[in-house]
């Protein structure tokens, strides 16, 4: 473990080779948890320093934020089962295998799932866990102690499934809990973990797995519980076409006006996906605030479909970033996320409608309003110092002009240096307090066992 911040300690991230930041061309200053100084370039800190590292060799970005994952799902990478399957067969298949998970080899699956984050200049892990089989009631206290653990900053979501097939729902009934069990333990959870202050390491959010996935009496007192605790909601909406139809044949309604009818359609809610909305449904979710969750690796893995990004901005929705499950990218990767965010966008916009920028944006400032936080997402004096470094010295990055575009153009996967509420939790591309070879020997034996992969 990274060494405690001292609250007086100063310490001058120097020159960097380029920063993503107006004004701090000579780098930042950061004292205890937070980013005191922008330093312009050429010119030195206002106050004395206690330490300086030099950062000429590297290209310095907020601290990238995901907001939308299922670490458990690390386990059936790439499973024969589930491969080359749209959303609805590939969640039919996989439910089968996804009730054998044990306590140890869920730990195993949070930890894998958020050191790959981190190593992708991730500093905020957003998990969403809605499996809870027996065994695994407590999932999220388990997902708090392995983000602690290693340094990052959670938002964990207190996911659930009421309905099972047997009630019109999809999964099998052994993956699913009663309306009651859900409210008891999102509430213990949320009175144990859930802190609202600025620069909180753990906040909690409840996140139902989709509308369809459980009661409508789920739904509403999820969002009165959510509001008495100052807690935000989360959950699928609008991924495929084939969502649409069953909730139309559920409920007779499209899904927004459903999220309408149960109390969901405000600033406190984000979505992930959100794919399949109409012009006007695009209007009313800018129009409440709703946030949407961009997951472009996963929706082109599943062929679900392409998010309106720029639509929802202008309408008033925040959007962020998400890697989405490790069953559906298949790597925890976010900043491997932000280069397909650009590239699917272009795509859909034009070359010159959608730049780095803008991919490097929904990742930090977009992903941190999708999460109802100001402290985070920014190189700024007064925010968290969350900061992801790296540097352009693979072959990929020869010959690159502009090194912000680089990292995104060129394709960086993995940074060298990463730092969380002032500590370093990465240096030299590796995770401090983390034997990655035993790591990956102890969950890949796992995932053989549990789940018969290869």
């Amino acid at each position: 473990m990274a060494e405690a911040a001292e609250p007086g300690r100063r310490l001058w991230i120097r020159d960097p080779l380029a920063i993503l930041a107006e004004g701090a061309g000579g780098g930042i200053v950061v004292a205890g948890t937070r980013i005191v100084e922008h330093v312009p370039a050429g010119a030195r800190p206002a106050g004395p320093v206690d330490e300086i590292f030099d950062a000429s060799r590297h290209v310095v970005i907020p601290g990238l934020i995901n907001t939308h994952h299922h670490a458990f799902q690390t386990l059936t990478r790439a499973h024969p089962l589930a491969i080359d399957k749209p959303l609805f067969p590939w969640l039919k298949a996989l439910y089968t295998v996804w009730g054998r998970i044990t306590p140890e080899a869920f730990r195993l699956a949070t930890r894998v799932a958020f050191t790959e984050l981190l190593l992708s200049g991730c500093t905020t892990a957003g998990d969403h866990h809605y499996l809870f089989p027996r065994g695994l009631e407590d999932s999220v206290d388990v997902q708090v102690a392995e983000a602690r653990d290693l340094g990052i900053r959670a938002f964990v979501t207190r996911g659930s499934m009421s309905l099972s097939d047997r009630e019109g729902g999809l999964p099998p009934e052994a993956l699913t809990q009663d309306d009651d069990a859900i409210l008891s333990d999102s509430e213990r959870v949320l009175n144990l973990f859930h802190d609202p202050a600025p620069g909180a390491m753990v906040q909690i959010g409840l996140a139902p797995c989709s509308p369809f996935a459980v009661t409508k009496r789920l739904m509403r007192e999820s969002a009165d519980l959510a509001a008495r605790h100052g807690a935000r909601l989360h959950t699928h909406l609008g991924e495929t076409l084939d969502e649409d139809g069953y909730c139309q044949s559920m409920f007779g309604c499209r899904p927004v006006e459903y999220l309408e009818e149960v109390g969901w359609l405000n600033d406190r809610v984000w979505l992930a996906h959100g794919i399949h909305f109409t012009d006007a449904e695009v209007a009313r979710l800018g129009g409440a605030g709703v946030g949407v969750c961009h997951c472009p690796t996963s929706n082109m893995t599943l062929a679900s479909g392409r998010c309106r990004t720029c639509e929802l901005e202008a309408a008033g929705s925040p959007v962020g970033l998400g890697v989405d499950g490790s069953a559906s990218n298949d790597s925890s990767n976010l900043m491997e996320g932000v280069r397909h965010a650009l590239m699917i966008n272009r795509l859909t916009y034009g070359a010159e409608a959608v730049t780095h920028l803008d991919a490097l944006r929904w990742a930090t400032e977009g992903s941190a309003a999708c999460l109802g936080r100001s402290d985070i997402g920014r190189i700024a004096p007064g925010r968290e110092a969350d900061l992801a470094l790296f540097t352009l010295e693979e072959l990929r990055f020869s010959g690159a002009h502009d090194p912000l575009a680089a990292l995104v153009l060129c394709g960086a996967t993995r940074a060298d240096r990463v730092m969380v509420a002032g500590r370093w939790r990465v240096i030299d591309g590796q995770p401090l307090g983390v034997d990655t070879g035993m790591l990956h020997e102890a969950h890949s034996r796992l995932a053989v066992a549990l789940f018969g992969t290869l």
